[in-house]
């Protein structure tokens, strides 16, 4: 089941592989709307097994000059929907003795970033979160870990991909001098939704081609 706001990608995922996949519309600040979803899932499949909490906002800014509306809002989609997914999940889950949460974090929640201070912080956030649940429901057979992308190209990173002085900038940050491509996410998600990462928990997967393992 692939969730968003906007139905119109959705609807293209969806005819790529028709009969596989079930677009649901929902905004991730409707908390009501996001605990139900689990239960839609499994009325769809009949059961659930896996949670990829992908959706995120990050909207850039000096500090001080953003609103609370704007630091309300980055919480509200980047940590609190995820946990009211994860806990809505977790009833099924924790019941079945089986189950897989990934989170979609960032390296910005580990190491924070300038004119995103929102978005760090709730990725921090996003990244304890994993930790906590992954100790409390280790004993239930539930895996929760994190994967903390860098600087991929996506149409969130569009600003600098249109400009050629920026872009050259970004990627001087970058060890490996790129980008990273969105397929060079998708394997890290598959390893850990699959059988073969039950040992792993409380792991934070960084995936940002050496940028933040340097000073």
């Amino acid at each position: 089941m692939a969730v968003a706001r906007s139905l119109d990608e959705l609807n293209k995922l969806e005819s790529r592989v028709p009969g596989k996949i079930r677009a649901v519309q929902c905004d991730m600040k409707d908390t009501l709307a996001v605990a139900k979803l689990p239960e839609e899932a499994i009325d769809a499949f009949g059961r659930l097994d896996i949670v990829v909490n992908n959706a995120g906002i990050a909207p850039a800014g000096f500090f001080l000059e953003q609103s609370e509306q704007i630091w309300d809002d980055v919480m509200a989609v980047n940590v609190k929907a995820p946990a009211v997914l994860a806990r809505a999940a977790g009833q099924h889950l924790v019941r079945q003795g089986s189950g897989k949460i990934i989170n979609i974090a960032s390296t910005s929640g580990i190491l924070g970033k300038a004119m995103l201070v929102a978005y760090s912080s709730s990725k921090g956030a996003l990244i304890q979160f994993t930790k906590a649940l992954a100790a409390e429901w280790a004993k239930k057979g539930v895996q929760v870990n994190a994967i903390a992308p860098g600087a991929f190209e996506t149409d969130a990173q569009r600003v600098v991909l249109e400009s050629p002085d920026i872009l050259k900038k970004r990627l001087g940050k970058i060890p490996v001098r790129r980008m990273g491509a969105i397929d060079e996410i998708g394997p890290m998600v598959c390893y850990l939704a699959s059988g073969k990462s039950n040992f792993v928990t409380g792991s934070v997967f960084v995936i940002d081609g050496g940028e933040s393992c340097k000073l």
